[in-house]
C-alpha cells in the first residue's frame, strides 16, 4: 500500500498522488506499487526491494545521488506467533525531491507513531531532519516494547509460584529470543548509526548534530534494558526450572502419602473380608466397627508420623 504524506504547518496531511518535498510510505508493497514508486521518484527498482528482505542487515548505501539506509524496527507478533516480539528491516531512501519509506509490514510501529503524531515538528520537505527523527522514535519503540516485555515478565512470574507446568517457562524462553533479537538489531542501529555520524552522508546542521546524540543515547539505553532483562530472563529461566520440579516433586509427595494412608483401610478390611473360620471379631455384633477402628487408627497413626517427620 501506498501513502502520499505532505507536512503543513507541521502537521502531516495525506495527499493522493506525488508532488516534490512529499513523503512516500510503501508498506508491504506490490511489485506495481514498487514500480510506479521507482517511476515517480527515480529511485532503482533494485534499492527499493532491499528493505523487503527480512535478513537484511542495517547499513546504508549511496549512489548517483540516491542515499539508502536500512534500519532495524521491532514490532509485536500475533499472540499465537512462537515469540512474542521481532525485528524488521526498515528502509529509508532519499532522493533530490522526496523520502521515501518501504518496510514489508503493512503497518510499521515507527512509521505508524510519527504519522498519528507522537513526533513533533515533522517535516517532509527536511528529509534529513525526518530522517533523524525516524531514526529516535525507532530507539524509543524498542524502550517501549523493552518495558512491555519486563511487564509480561513480572506477571509470569506471580503465576510461576505454584506452577506445576512448562508453559510458564516456555513463556519466558520465548521472551528471552525476542530479546536477544532486540539486541542484535540495535547493535547493528548503532553501529550504522556511528557510521552515520562519522561519515556525515548527509548535510547535518548543529540541531541535527544534537538530534543524532540523542538518537545514539536512547539507542544505547534500549540495547542496556534489553541486555539487562536478558540477562534477568537467563537466571529465572533455571530458578523456575528449579521451582517447577520442587512444585511437581511437593505434589507427587502428597498422592503418595494420600495412598499409603488409603491403602491402611484397604489392606485392614481385606484381611478379615478372608472367608475363613477363626478372625477375630467374626462373632461380634460390633466387628465391623471395631476392624474400622482398628484401620483407622493404624491410619491416623501414620499421619502423625508423616507429619512429624516433616513429609508434607
Amino acid at each position: 500500500m501506498l501513502t502520499y504524506y505532505r507536512s503543513i504547518g507541521g502537521k502531516l496531511t495525506v495527499t493522493d498522488h506525488y508532488m516534490d518535498g512529499c513523503w512516500i510510505d510503501a508498506a508491504a508493497p506490490t511489485t506495481e506499487e514498487l514500480a510506479r514508486v521507482s517511476r515517480e521518484t527515480g529511485l532503482e527498482l533494485d534499492y527499493l526491494k532491499y528493505p523487503l528482505d527480512p535478513d537484511e542487515r542495517s547499513r546504508f548505501e549511496r549512489e548517483d545521488g540516491q542515499l539508502l539506509i536500512i534500519m532495524q524496527t521491532s514490532y509485536r507478533l500475533a499472540e499465537d506467533s512462537d515469540i512474542p516480539y521481532d525485528t524488521v528491516p526498515l528502509g529509508i531512501l532519499h532522493t533530490d525531491h522526496c523520502l521515501v519509506t518501504v518496510c514489508s509490514l503493512e503497518e510499521n510501529p515507527v512509521v505508524k507513531d510519527v504519522v498519528s503524531g507522537l513526533v513533533r515538528r515533522v517535516s517532509t520537505v527536511k528529509k534529513n531532519r525526518l530522517t533523524l527523527q525516524l531514526f529516535l522514535r525507532n530507539a524509543q519503540r524498542f524502550l517501549i516494547d523493552v518495558r512491555q516485555i519486563n511487564k509480561r515478565v513480572d506477571a509470569i512470574e506471580d503465576k510461576m509460584e505454584n506452577a506445576t507446568r512448562n508453559r510458564e517457562l516456555l513463556d519466558l524462553l520465548k521472551l528471552e529470543k525476542s530479546l536477544v533479537y532486540f539486541i542484535t538489531g540495535l547493535k547493528a542501529n548503532e553501529a550504522m548509526m556511528e557510521r552515520v555520524k562519522r561519515d556525515r552522508i548527509f548535510e547535518m546542521y548543529e540541531e541535527d548534530s544534537e538530534l543524532l546524540d540523542d538518537v545514539l543515547i536512547e539507542n544505547l539505553q534500549a540495547i542496556e534494558m534489553a541486555s539487562i532483562a536478558s540477562n534477568i530472563l537467563t537466571s529465572m529461566a533455571g530458578a523456575f526450572a528449579s521451582v517447577i520440579n520442587n512444585n511437581v516433586n511437593q505434589v507427587v509427595k502428597v498422592l503418595t502419602v494420600t495412598t499409603i494412608l488409603v491403602a491402611i483401610p484397604t489392606l485392614v478390611s481385606g484381611f478379615f473380608g478372608m472367608n475363613v473360620e477363626g478372625l477375630p471379631f467374626s462373632d461380634s455384633p460390633y466387628g465391623f466397627w471395631l476392624v474400622m477402628t482398628v484401620a483407622m487408627g493404624i491410619a491416623s497413626l501414620l499421619a502423625f508420623l508423616f507429619y512429624r517427620w516433616k513429609v508434607f
